[in-house]
């Protein structure tokens, strides 16, 4: 059955992959791409999703009110994914209030569209963040559906709140509400300040690559195509009033990653540079997803060996996308 989906933060890492998932998996669905293109957005990663006559990209903010309900009734979606958020956490310890108003009051508007518009599903994408961390010495806990939340920075903070308040509307107006939560992606159009394309980067022009500590925080890698179809997933067939851990079952060391990386494009460790760590950095994040296996069958496909292998094969061969945005060239554009 044909669809007509608003999909938030579509120009950001996450977002842009799904639409191009989706573009691939369902070329019969609509899809209308909302973004504000703050300094995370970049439309041109969108280039080849706007030669689809399915798709429409609105440059906006979730927290736009009008916009938001003047888009809902023009458009009639049967489904909203939120993938819009303030996502970095080192910009959440200096610029907070960005992030609560992002990620709080912008996930409210939408749900308050979702009433008013009957729409028939609202999905939010949060994150494995919220539930805080867990010990490096205990590798069999993991996080679960069940796990208490429990924030560490503004920005987990700002999820669980989100969170708090999907699960408030469903219960309360009976919203028709999913949630995920998930372990750190990587891939194709990630902004190059997260780990991986900033290591990669930084490779490649021989400068320092700046590892919080001794690199021993452990994080759970999820390549984003797998993370793509477990919300299609969730989406299409999920339990509503449900929450959905996805994890990549590839917990990985900082510092093993930043090594993988330096050996595939042929750099030598001593770039390396261990700075100051981070207030509050988390120690360990890890997920069962027995939950989304069990229900809807969904399995992580990709190895952390292959899907690394193919992220640093695409930043290699896409220099020019990630180097306007570190000249900030890519702000210039707006299609």
């Amino acid at each position: 059955m044909q669809k007509n989906i608003l999909v938030t933060g579509g120009a950001g890492f996450i977002g842009s992959n799904f639409i191009y998932y989706m573009q691939r998996r369902h070329p019969d669905y609509r899809l209308v791409c909302l973004d504000a293109l703050t300094y995370a957005g970049n439309l041109h990663t969108l280039d080849e999703a706007k030669k689809s006559p399915s798709f429409r990209f609105v440059c906006g903010d979730i927290t736009d009110r009008k916009l938001v309900y003047e888009l809902c009734a023009e458009e009639r979606f049967d489904l909203i994914i939120n993938f819009a958020a303030e996502s970095h956490v080192d910009r959440s310890i200096t610029e907070p209030e960005v992030f609560l108003r992002t990620n709080i009051l912008g996930t409210q508007v939408l749900l308050d569209a979702c009433n008013k518009y009957s729409v028939a599903r609202f999905h939010q994408v949060s994150t494995d963040e919220v539930y805080g961390d867990l010990p490096l010495d205990r590798p069999d806990l993991f996080f679960t559906e069940d796990t208490p939340i429990h924030a560490s920075s503004p920005y987990s903070a700002s999820k669980a709140s989100a969170d708090l308040l999907v699960m408030a509307y469903h219960r309360t107006y009976g919203t028709p509400a999913t949630i995920s939560r998930c372990s750190n992606n990587y891939g194709p159009f990630q902004f190059p300040e997260k780990l991986i394309p900033l290591m990669i980067s930084r490779a490649l022009a021989d400068e320092p690559l700046p590892v919080y500590g001794e690199g021993l925080n452990v994080r759970d890698w999820l390549y984003v195509d797998d993370h793509c179809k477990a919300i299609d997933m969730i989406t299409d067939s999920g339990r509503i009033g449900e929450i959905y851990n996805i994890g990549g079952h590839n917990e990985k060391k900082n510092i093993d990653v930043v090594r993988t990386i330096l050996k595939a494009v042929g750099k030598d460790e001593s770039l390396i540079t261990h700075v100051k760590d981070r207030p509050g950095h988390d120690r360990r994040y890890a997920i069962d997803p027995s939950k989304i296996k069990a229900e809807l069958g969904w399995e992580p496909e990709t190895a952390f060996d292959d899907g690394i292998r193919k992220t640093i094969k695409w930043y290699l061969d896409n220099r020019e996308w990630w180097q306007k945005i570190l000249s900030g060239e890519y702000r210039e554009y707006r299609g």
